[in-house]
């Protein structure tokens, strides 16, 4: 029995002198801290699932809605077309940037190419895709365009279309999606002697990314000869498109840039990438180019809007200066032109220069 209690009273020693450490320990460490409570997102995401009765042709739409806005501040909105068997939970990085920096968002969804095409015999996709790349879908794409634009701005979306600034509506779009953006900016078509006009001019700006050539269309001159907006065009010298029938590379892309003869355009170049980096997919391109493509397009954006409704180049010029070592092509407005214009703050868009880079910057292949 005595041994035994002895040896109790030597567990209970090492216990008290465990939990003696224990406790110095802990006040050594200082108060404990509070778990982190997730914060709420700087913007909102809502889905409409709106019907064109006129064509008989739903229009779903994802809107993202920066939650700092208030009723005494019109919000800039951009309308956003997907690329070839898109959607509108696609391009969600932009949506989350653009929106948590007061610019809001509205993806539109395409029924005649979007994901549907990846569903159903996979032996038939190649068709389906080459189906969905026709004219017809390709007008049918404007007019969805126009019809979700006309949805936001009316009571439908409660206050929110009121809220919107009229005068600083953006047309923006990825592949498929920038070629759906050039007509509703004014590209032209002529069939059998009819101009197929879709211009809707209540854009004043847009956002061309990985815009793929007007396919059948020799003169693109002509296509695009009516374009009348400030653009900004977005590539990569790994640009390439790699549909059966409808390979494009970057050189498409940048003859869709030189055939806008409106002086009021700007083109990024990065080096390296892929077609696909400029969608919601993390590795394509190259797992560290990938995500700096990602931030860097989402922030020209921006800089862009600033310059042409702000008249304030300060934001692009950090912008080339950020992302230079993976550019190939910087976009560059007129120096002095932007300088006069933030001082006059009278003239609607300021004229642009675009300067290819120095011999040390490489250029597109």
């Amino acid at each position: 029995m005595k041994h035994r209690s002895t040896q109790d009273m030597q567990m209970n020693l090492s216990r008290r002198q465990v939990n003696a450490m224990l406790l110095w320990a802990a006040l050594a460490s200082g108060p404990t801290k509070a778990t982190a409570q997730p914060t709420e997102p700087p913007y909102r995401v809502m889905d409409f699932d709106w019907v064109d009765q006129a064509r008989s042709r739903p229009v779903p739409a994802r809107l993202y809605w920066p939650t700092v806005a208030t009723s005494d501040v019109s919000v800039p909105l951009v309308v956003f077309s997907h690329g070839i068997g898109g959607s509108r939970q696609g391009y969600s990085y932009l949506g989350k940037h653009w929106s948590t920096r007061g610019v809001a968002s509205l993806h539109v969804q395409h029924v005649g190419s979007d994901a549907q095409l990846w569903r159903g015999n996979p032996f038939g996709v190649v068709g389906r895709l080459q189906a969905a790349a026709q004219e017809k879908e390709a007008i049918a794409r404007a007019a969805d365009v126009r019809f979700a634009l006309d949805r936001m701005l009316s009571d439908e979306t409660g206050g929110l279309g009121a809220a919107v600034n009229r005068q600083r509506l953006v047309a923006a779009g990825h592949s498929y999606g920038a070629n759906t953006t050039l007509l509703t900016i004014g590209a032209q078509i002529v069939r059998n002697g009819l101009t197929l006009d879709c211009l809707d001019s209540r854009f004043s700006a847009a956002v061309v990314i990985s815009a793929p050539p007007f396919y059948g269309e020799p003169d693109l001159a002509a296509v695009l000869g009516k374009v009348s907006i400030p653009s900004i065009h977005v590539t990569a010298t790994e640009d390439v498109i790699e549909i059966p029938g409808y390979r494009s590379g970057v050189d498409d892309r940048l003859a869709v840039f030189d055939a806008i003869t409106n002086p009021h355009k700007l083109l990024a170049v990065f080096r390296g990438g892929s077609h696909s980096m400029f969608t919601d997919r993390s590795l394509t391109g190259g797992p560290s180019l990938n995500p700096k493509v990602k931030v860097a397009t989402a922030d020209l954006a921006l800089a862009f809007f600033d310059l042409i409704f702000e008249h304030d180049g300060t934001a692009l010029a950090r912008w080339q200066t950020t992302w230079q070592s993976i550019l190939a092509r910087a976009p560059r407005p007129d120096s002095a032109q932007t300088v006069r214009m933030t001082r006059a703050r009278t003239s609607p868009s300021p004229a642009f220069r675009d300067v290819a880079p120095d011999s040390t910057q490489g250029r597109p292949a």
